[in-house]
């Protein structure tokens, strides 16, 4: 393990990107500068980490002088972004990590990077995914905390990328754990919103009723301005009190395979919680049906696929060989039984956890495991993916020579923007914890 080299004092490059924004629209730093700043971290850093597919710096550089010579508009001006290269970029080319695609150079912007344009974003490049987004040929992608580590799947490049501090912001996409796995095993703040809140117009679908588009930032105020960004004339919100807070701790009907780093990291939390005067509950999921929610995330996502990836199987002979097996499969009968579970299931959670600030819960079954072939496990996650839940993963900290681990914060559907309340005030309390293994 070579550990993760921070950048230099004053270096632009580890800047957040709400500090960023502020520093461009007072004045005090230029666009250019932090461009330029975020390429020299990829060109020092890109042979460890490998995070991206398309780099043009030279374009990016002139978009951010064309920034620097306007003035501020939009929530993200001047601001360099990562996308995930399953979501359409015009200009650049949206190969999926398949090697049928890699000419494939759409002319017109997905809808999320359409909103970040408007707002004043940079795109900076595309970020190394698992193939499809789904399975298949892995990342190339190394954590930057041990390149020997996966750094997750799928949104493999956009979570390193941001934890190396090679850019400040980046768009990943989740159907199961593609967006919060990634969080965990790289150490960093990341959001998957409530399913059907953001547009997903213009990336590679997999799941029509699970596929959502999600994002890393350095803090939970990044994630607070990306989803500001996509919602209309949303405000930041504003932490409340930690003391008297209800938080439930849901351990999941998968608490069986959580490891010693996640179980220390959900006592680390539940401990500073209750320190700060927090109560912290005890919730589970009712049984059996809870048992039942990853069997039925597999059930339906499987089931959409036949038709969302009919075409490449139709198109591409030697297409690898599991996703041309789900294409290829007779539907299963329980496909429509599995569609309206989760219907039923969602009212009834929301019910559930209607009553607490959060809900708190393990992001990972442990920390990364030794990669690329194996990016991990999503089952912490998909029943939240399934359920159309938030879900906000926050990092704690870590003793040398260990990886990073922390927790999942969830709430009911469409509490977004309560959820980031909790989460920006949960987040200066988890600094202070003692490091895991300290």
């Amino acid at each position: 393990m070579t550990g993760l080299p921070r950048p230099a004092s004053g270096d632009p490059a580890a800047l957040d990107a709400m500090a960023a924004a502020e520093k461009i629209r007072a004045g005090r730093l230029t666009s250019e500068a932090l461009v330029r700043a975020c390429l020299d971290r990829i060109a020092v850093r890109d042979e460890a980490v490998r995070a991206w597919t398309h780099l043009d710096p030279e374009t990016a550089l002139a978009a951010a002088r064309a920034a620097d010579r306007s003035e501020p508009q939009g929530l993200l001006h001047g601001v360099p972004v990562g996308i995930k290269d399953v979501i359409r970029t015009a200009g650049m080319p949206t190969g999926m990590n398949s090697p049928h695609h890699q000419s494939d150079g759409p002319t017109q912007d997905a809808a999320a990077v359409e909103i970040l344009r408007h707002h004043g974003a940079i795109v900076l490049g595309k970020l190394d995914t698992v193939e499809f987004a789904v399975n298949g040929q892995r990342a190339a992608t190394r954590n930057p905390h041990d390149p020997a580590r996966t750094p997750g799947g799928s949104s493999s490049g956009s979570g390193a990328a941001v934890a190396d501090f090679q850019v400040p912001l980046a768009l990943g996409t989740q159907t199961g754990g593609s967006v919060i796995r990634p969080a965990a095993y790289c150490g960093v703040p990341a959001m998957k919103p409530s399913w059907g809140s953001v547009p997903i117009e213009g990336m590679r679908s997999c799941s029509a009723s699970l596929d959502t588009l999600g994002w890393y930032g350095r803090s939970v105020r990044d994630l607070a301005l990306l989803w500001r960004a996509f919602q209309w004339q949303a405000a930041l919100p504003v932490a409340p009190q930690i003391a008297g807070l209800r938080i439930g701790l849901c351990l999941s009907p998968v608490a069986d395979l959580l490891q010693p780093p996640a179980l220390a990291a959900l006592a680390m939390a539940a401990e500073a919680l209750r320190g700060a005067g927090a109560e912290v509950i005890p919730v589970e999921l009712p049984e059996p049906e809870g048992a039942r929610l990853c069997e039925a995330h597999k059930t339906v996502m499987q089931g959409e696929m036949r038709a969302t990836f009919l075409n490449e199987a139709l198109r591409f002979p030697d297409l690898y060989p599991e996703l041309r097996g789900i294409v290829t499969a007779p539907m299963q009968d329980d496909f429509l039984d599995a569609l309206d579970f989760a219907a039923a299931m969602r009212p009834r959670t929301d019910a559930l956890f209607a009553p607490f600030d959060a809900v708190l819960t393990p992001s990972a079954p442990d920390v990364a495991p030794i990669g690329p072939e194996n990016a991990g496990s999503a089952l912490c996650n998909r029943i939240w993916t399934l359920l159309h839940l938030p879900v906000i993963h926050l990092p704690l900290p870590h003793g040398p020579g260990l990886l990073p681990a922390g927790v999942s914060l969830i709430a009911p559907r469409g509490r977004d923007a309560a959820l980031l309340r909790t989460a920006t005030a949960l987040e200066g309390l988890f600094a202070t914890c003692p490091p895991r293994g300290a």
